[in-house]
């Protein structure tokens, strides 16, 4: 859907969220990213897994911050334009930040 959106309208900027902590390995982490940047997505948050209750799905894994900080570094290598990663990120958690950096030119971001 994400490349489909890029198709039709290539400066639309698209988002994608992993929630982590559910078994998940770090090869099957960073193969998303790459399948995301592949079809240009550009917003990536990265966030812990809550089981909102005893009857829902355990949380297999809590994410140490060090983690988060990793693949914070490797999905803006890998060219997203904005990354939220951190234990408490959720899609709309400081959404219009997350909007703006993406918005800003690459040359002002690292300037």
């Amino acid at each position: 859907m994400l490349g489909a959106i890029k198709d039709i309208m290539p400066d639309m900027i698209t988002k994608s969220s992993i929630m982590l902590g559910l078994g998940e390995s770090e090869a099957s982490v960073v193969e998303s990213m790459r399948d995301l940047r592949a079809v240009e997505c550009d917003i990536l948050t990265l966030g812990q897994y809550l089981a909102p209750s005893k009857e829902h799905y355990p949380v297999k894994e809590f994410i140490k911050i060090e983690q988060f900080e990793k693949y914070k570094d490797l999905a803006l290598s890998y060219g997203f334009k904005s990354v939220l990663s951190a234990p408490l990120a959720r899609s709309s958690y400081k959404a219009e930040e997350v909007f703006e950096t993406a918005n800003k030119p690459m040359v002002e971001l690292r300037g």
